[in-house]
């Protein structure tokens, strides 16, 4: 499992020119799962994102985390992020896991967020998304189990 984290004042999905998903302050987890998983990533990095102590306290240091700072989450599925591009000049997609585990670990990933009680949105599984965010700092991690 795979997600970019970004830290940002506000982010958005559109399908179809309809907002379906957005959040104020918070993060935009882009969200990738491979052959690999079983699931048993899940719960782990749902933890972990919402632990993660990367917003700013009243001396400007990383130190809060979305629940301190009464944040949301916007979840978008992508499964390039799972793309091997060391060889050739097309992205390569056999480690992604296949759509219907991956649709599944989505769905499980985003209950496992809503249980630690903070707001969250998402994208919709499958689709092709306008995804529109302002990026706070930048603030930008990757966090792989």
């Amino acid at each position: 499992m795979r997600v970019v984290l970004q830290r940002v004042s506000r982010a958005s999905v559109t399908i179809g020119g309809q907002q379906v998903g957005s959040i104020g302050q918070g993060l935009l987890l882009l969200v990738g799962f491979s052959d690999d998983d079983t699931g048993a990533e899940i719960g782990w990095m749902a933890d972990k994102v919402v632990g993660l102590r990367v917003f700013s306290d009243d001396e400007g240091k990383m130190n809060r985390d979305i629940a301190e700072v009464d944040g949301g989450v916007l979840v978008v599925s992508q499964f390039t992020l799972y793309g091997d591009v060391r060889k050739g000049r097309r992205p390569s997609f056999v480690h992604a896991a296949e759509p219907g585990k991956a649709e599944q670990y989505y769905k499980e990933f985003i209950s496992a967020l809503e249980r630690h009680d903070i707001s969250v949105a998402s994208g919709v599984f499958g689709a092709m998304m306008d995804v529109q965010l302002v990026n706070d700092g930048p603030v930008t991690l990757i966090l792989e189990r």
